[in-house]
């Protein structure tokens, strides 16, 4: 109650059942489809294969970054986009998803606005007994805090609420830990084998909760364990580990997680706390919805960035022949800055993994070919700088301002060329 009151569990018959039986075929079918993937991150300049297979579902054009690998989003059905799924079952499944999106953003509301009214409350009946007040003032006080607890729940900046619990996609997960040849344990309080290690969710907008459907396939030939059980876990059983971040004198927190089970990860909790998916012997799906930061993480954001840099060339009406309206330091250091952000952040984080969600849907390949064009112009760019320096009329201290950033962002652009070359 005290180190863990932003976790909120669900147990499955919570749920509606309709939505169980929507979500779990979905899982089934993405699975059935080989729509999940082992990603390649990198950690610490290695890279390596997660143990937990995975794909990333959400609105059209957005992404999610985590470990130094960029996700790419299989669309879930939105209006107004054209959106061709590689089968009628794969289009199903996101549906579902969407479906469940929907729930949980409900759900995650209702739980902030109770835990909201809880705390006014506690900070209220704190205040009543400070001051000591009689008892038939008290009384009053406790009326006037139950009208107070309403009028702020009503009043809470709805937009910021919103915000923060609007899921924009959802990471799925897939692993059947049978298959593992290892698993590493868990150190700090011998809870078993993990999944997951201990970690914080990446890339998230601030104090934005973290919603997750869990469904392992459990079976009658995945009894409750009768082997001595770890620290009072069953090993045979799925959980979700929790912790207080960098601290381990505090004991840490282990949740059974069975067919249909829901928790929430509420408010600030995700970077109060660390973490970590505890395995059971049968296979398991999740479902993590997510607020994830699209400041820079969407299609939107990184062609408006584009029309940007190409605002600074501009084509001779005569001899249709291109050159650069500024030379500004300034001005080149952002173009260049682009051109590294176009190539590095999404051209080959989609060439090198996202071609794989073909399987599902072909729907990034149209917005892929328009930012190669945009590349081959920012390439076109960089050379007309080169050129224009070289020549001797540029006043000089210019010149070597423009030179100095330039070379700058031409050195990071050859040292990530090659680390990209050697993955």
């Amino acid at each position: 109650k005290t180190k863990y009151s932003k976790l909120i569990f669900r147990k499955s018959d919570t749920v509606p059942e309709e939505l169980h039986h929507m979500v779990q075929e979905s899982f089934l079918a993405l699975r059935e489809h080989n729509c999940f993937f082992q990603d390649l991150v990198r950690i610490k300049g290695k890279d390596f294969l997660t143990p937990v297979s995975r794909i990333l579902i959400g609105n059209p054009g957005c992404t999610y970054k985590y470990l130094n690998t960029r996700l790419f989003t299989v669309p879930w059905p939105a209006e107004s986009y054209d959106i061709k799924y590689c089968s009628p079952q794969i289009h199903d499944a996101c549906k579902a998803l969407l479906r469940l999106n929907d729930y949980l953003h409900t759900e995650t509301v209702k739980a902030l606005q109770g835990q909201n009214l809880f705390e006014n409350k506690e900070i209220k009946d704190t205040a009543v007994i400070d001051r000591k007040q009689s008892f038939a003032t008290s009384l009053t006080e406790q009326e006037s805090v139950s009208k107070d607890q309403s009028s702020v729940c009503e009043s809470e900046d709805d937009r910021s609420l919103k915000n923060r619990t609007s899921y924009n996609l959802t990471l799925l997960n897939y692993m059947d830990p049978l298959q593992m040849l290892y698993l590493k344990q868990e150190p700090y309080f011998g809870m078993g084998s993990m999944a997951v290690s201990w970690h914080h969710d990446e890339n998230l907008v601030e104090r934005s909760p973290v919603a997750v459907y869990s469904y392992s396939c459990e079976d009658s030939s995945v009894q409750e364990s009768n082997e001595q059980e770890l620290k009072g876990r069953d090993s045979a059983v799925w959980h979700v580990g929790l912790k207080v971040a960098w601290d381990i004198e505090t004991p840490g927190l282990a949740v059974p997680l069975h067919q249909g089970d829901i928790y929430l990860m509420l408010d600030d909790l995700n970077m109060t706390h660390q973490h970590c998916v505890l395995a059971g012997l049968s296979p398991r799906f999740s479902s993590t919805h997510r607020v994830a930061d699209s400041s820079r993480g969407t299609l939107e954001y990184i062609l408006g960035q584009c029309e940007l840099a190409l605002q600074n060339l501009q084509t001779d009406s005569d001899s249709m022949a291109l050159s650069l309206k500024s030379l500004e330091a300034a001005v080149v250091k952002q173009v260049e800055e682009i051109h590294n952000e176009v190539e590095f952040e999404w051209l080959r984080q989609f060439w090198f993994q996202g071609k794989r969600y073909l399987k599902c849907t072909d729907w990034w390949l149209k917005p892929m070919a328009k930012l190669e064009e945009f590349w081959r112009k920012l390439e076109i760019m960089t050379s007309l700088v080169l050129s224009e320096v070289r020549k001797e009329q540029q006043i000089e201290e210019q010149r070597n301002e423009t030179i100095s950033c330039f070379l700058l962002l031409l050195k990071e652009r050859q040292k990530l060329r090659k680390e990209w070359t050697a993955r």
